[in-house]
């Protein structure tokens, strides 16, 4: 059998339990914040000319990859895109409330060759 151990007193037990509660509170770590990208909110001459010229040529065409290319605003991409629909540089393949997306225009190209 082993040795008996000595019992602590009510104080002791009451001090110790206090002390346990006085331990640093958990800090929150700060999450990674996004540096804000800074995007133009109109059209430059060189971006201008880039619109007319790049985006015409490109495959799938989408708002987010004009604002890519050319570091401009979602809306300022979507007004573009628009204004270039209407002058049959592109075609819209999709338009929906959520998401416009377009393509080339093959028709305009054939006819150039």
């Amino acid at each position: 059998m082993p040795p008996k151990v000595q019992q602590k007193s009510k104080e002791q037990k009451m001090a110790a339990a206090m002390a346990g509660g006085k331990s640093k509170k958990k800090k929150w770590s700060k999450r990674a914040s996004r540096d804000k990208i800074d995007n133009k909110v109109l059209l430059s001459k060189e971006q201008y000319d880039r619109l007319n010229s790049e985006i015409p040529k490109m495959k799938l065409i989408t708002v987010s990859a004009v604002v890519e290319k050319l570091k401009v605003s979602g809306g300022l991409a979507r007004r573009s895109l628009r204004m270039l629909a209407e002058e049959g540089k592109i075609k819209a393949v999709l338009v929906s409330r959520a998401q416009r997306i377009y393509t080339r225009n093959i028709s305009e190209e054939g006819e150039d060759e």
